[in-house]
């Protein structure tokens, strides 16, 4: 099952260069299913795949932070006011997440699917209509994404960037803020998944908490690599049959949850 898990890592990483998103959208059904095959308790498994996704995205988001860091694109004020709600949010949405029945977080996920692919097929980004809101209203931006991406072991980028844009940051430095702020959501979710799990009796072998080392392991050791293959790529191939192409992926992997 290891080379499964390499392969995960490899078609996460091509689809996060390709389209700018977190893996976690990919990851997370697939380890899905890849835990179902190997007979974990349908009761952990999507809490394992999402605590899974945030750990490898430690890794994902500690190189394209450290990327954008040193051609000094990060907005270090925006980050700092969104900081604070991050953590905030993505410990809560990683409770929520486990307080949840397997089946009815499987449901959301799905629905959260649904609405990226349809987003993916037909959105675009939107055009700014103000200006970042103070202090606080940043600070609640924070809280809703870091909650929405700790529930669902995505990296903040799919929400982050299109809520900038909206707020009129920029392009360069949106893609900046959002990687950077992928790295505080993963830490922070993955202590929390480790947590909560931690004295779940029904996990498997070579579990921390509810992070699956073996699948860990061989997503970080492929995503990276291919995420760069995916950035030239999106250069060269026409990005809005792609992003169609990913949006039917995405229908057909919420069909599969909602389904089983």
């Amino acid at each position: 099952m290891f080379l499964s898990f390499l392969l995960i890592g490899a078609i996460a990483g091509l689809m996060s260069g390709l389209f700018g998103i977190g893996g976690g959208l990919v990851i997370v059904p697939v380890l899905i299913g890849s835990f179902g095959a190997m007979g974990f308790a349908s009761d952990s498994a999507i809490h394992l795949a999402i605590g899974t996704s945030l750990a490898s995205i430690i890794v994902t988001a500690s190189s394209a932070s450290y990327a954008h860091y040193c051609r000094g694109s990060i907005d270090w004020q925006v980050v700092n006011r969104l900081g604070i709600g991050l953590i905030v949010g993505s410990m809560f949405g990683a409770w929520l997440a486990t307080q949840l029945h397997a089946d009815h977080l499987s449901t959301y996920f799905a629905g959260f699917l649904l609405f990226m692919a349809a987003y993916m097929a037909f959105g675009r980004t939107p055009k700014a209509q103000k200006s970042l809101p103070g202090p606080l209203g940043t600070g609640l931006l924070g809280t809703l994404v870091g909650s929405i991406s700790a529930m669902f072991g995505i990296g903040g980028g799919t929400i982050t960037f299109p809520s900038l844009s909206w707020f009129g940051v920029p392009a360069p430095k949106a893609v900046a803020i959002s990687a950077v702020c992928g790295l505080p959501i993963a830490l922070v979710g993955t202590i929390s998944y480790i947590y909560n799990g931690w004295h779940v009796a029904e996990l498997p072998s070579w579990s921390l908490g509810y992070v699956y080392l073996p699948a860990w392991c061989g997503i970080v050791l492929t995503s990276s690599i291919f995420a760069r293959l995916g950035s030239r790529l999106a250069y060269r191939l026409p990005a809005r049959r792609l992003k169609q192409a990913f949006a039917l992926l995405l229908l057909i992997m919420a069909i599969k949850l909602l389904t089983e």
